[in-house]
């Protein structure tokens, strides 16, 4: 969702606090987040010379009796169930609600699916895997036509990878943040109808293996999924708690043999960037100075920033690679994609975090009267928002540099665990170097484009 200067209706605020309430002056505030890393860095350098989340055996194991739980058939079509109900509920209000802010679509789309999947996925894993209801019905489809539904008519292009997810997640941060009328129901209704309908017909194509890497939302959960403490132990698929840094390295595809996933995490931080640039007072100034019209302009603005993530990470990995003495580096952007997660969910807490809690809760709260017709289906109408951590600016404005530092520190323990992994010992250290610049980049930009002014 966005404001009116980006071509769509203001719904809601992705967050409240800005440089003014931070309690240290804005640059101070920039200088410390670069020494963080700086010093995070050095103390790597010194401390951590070989890789150490290399192990896929690695991790607590859990109790048998929770793997065979999660993995029953009765487990597994509970939630196959639960996805299948709960779009139809929710698609009682797209086709049959009111046409105004009331009608809960908006927020169940922009707020507790969006937003929502990436806390679901830290916490438990890939969770839209097991109840997308496009791969169930798939699944029953399969059913009928008494086919498997691993099956399909084609085999996947091995050279697709993950382009598809990367062009469906610009897609929806478009209808997001740009898309006029994005808050209104033709609009949405039409942009998830085409997305079903694609989907569907890929599936039927290429088999349910098009899910694992072409479906947005399904790559969208399995790249936060990874950052989840809950695994799969390698020899025997039990469940274990692993550091979750140490899981991200296990993302499969996460090597040369990915195309496409470098765009797809370039699609996540350089929205996160627009959105924070495009509510900036400067933007706002610009488009209605410029007569430039603000889908164009928003749409342009939204594709620079993705191609200037995409380009400085991708050159950074390359010329770490040279000064490292790696031969045939082509595929290490795609090694060092998954290092970049912590960022993306930096950044993700920081724009989002006051937007799930607060509109999350009115989301809750119209869900219980999807027709608005005065109904209390959930027992939550008349409820009132607790909007208490709003109440407070300064404390969200702490939680944003909090959550945008401490995700880039994050990124760079996962890049020099992958660099002494990747790279020679002797130069580990000297090809880390252009990731450092490019991470301590992302940082100091990061935090410009969300307090913006």
């Amino acid at each position: 969702m966005t404001d009116g200067a980006a071509g769509g209706v203001t719904v809601l605020a992705h967050g409240v606090g800005g440089r003014g309430d931070l309690p240290v002056p804005f640059s101070t505030a920039l200088v410390g987040a670069a020494v963080a890393l700086l010093v995070s860095f050095a103390i790597l350098a010194w401390a951590w010379r070989t890789p150490r989340f290399e192990d896929a055996d690695a991790g607590w194991v859990l109790p048998e009796r929770l793997t065979r739980l999660v993995d029953s058939a009765a487990f597994r079509l509970a939630l196959q169930i639960l996805g299948l109900l709960t779009t139809a509920y929710v698609l009682v209000a797209a086709l049959f609600g009111p046409d105004l802010l009331v009608n809960p679509t908006f927020g169940v789309v922009y707020v507790l699916f969006w937003v929502g999947l990436v806390p679901l996925s830290v916490a438990f894993g890939p969770v839209w895997r097991l109840v997308n209801p496009l791969r169930t019905l798939h699944r029953l489809v399969s059913w009928l036509l008494r086919t498997r539904p691993e099956d399909g008519l084609l085999p996947l292009p091995a050279g697709l990878g993950y382009w598809p997810a990367a062009v469906g997640l610009f897609g929806f941060v478009w209808l997001e943040l740009i898309a006029p009328s994005n808050t209104t129901l033709p609009v949405v209704r039409m942009w998830f109808a085409v997305y079903a309908v694609l989907s569907l017909m890929a599936a039927v194509i290429y088999g349910s293996r098009w899910f694992d890497r072409g479906d947005p939302f399904e790559v969208y959960s399995k790249l936060f999924g990874h950052l989840s403490p809950l695994a799969r132990r390698a020899a025997d698929g039990r469940l274990v708690l692993r550091n979750p840094l140490g899981h991200l390295a296990r993302l499969p595809g996460s090597g040369a043999a990915a195309p496409g996933l470098v765009a797809v995490i370039s699609v996540l931080l350089g929205s996160t960037a627009y959105d924070g640039f495009s509510q900036s007072t400067s933007w706002v100034r610009f488009v209605q100075g410029s007569g430039v019209p603000e889908v164009l302009a928003g749409t342009t603005a939204l594709t620079c920033l993705i191609l200037l993530v995409a380009g400085t990470f991708w050159t950074g990995t390359i010329v770490a690679g040279g000064m490292a003495g790696v031969r045939g580096g082509s595929g290490l952007p795609q090694a060092f994609a998954p290092s970049v997660m912590p960022i993306a969910l930096g950044y993700m807490i920081a724009h989002y975090f006051t937007l799930l809690v607060l509109e999350g809760q009115r989301t809750l709260i119209q869900l219980s009267d999807p027709l608005s017709n005065g109904a209390n289906l959930l027992g939550l109408s008349g409820r009132g928002v607790d909007s208490t951590l709003a109440n407070s600016p300064e404390l969200v404005a702490l939680v944003k540099v909090g959550a945008v530092v401490v995700g880039h520190v994050f990124g760079v323990i996962a890049a020099h665990d992958r660099a002494a992994a990747l790279f020679p010992r002797r130069t580990a250290l000297l090809g880390q170097l252009p990731l450092l610049v490019v991470m301590v980049g992302y940082t100091l930009g990061g935090l410009t484009l969300l307090f913006a002014t």
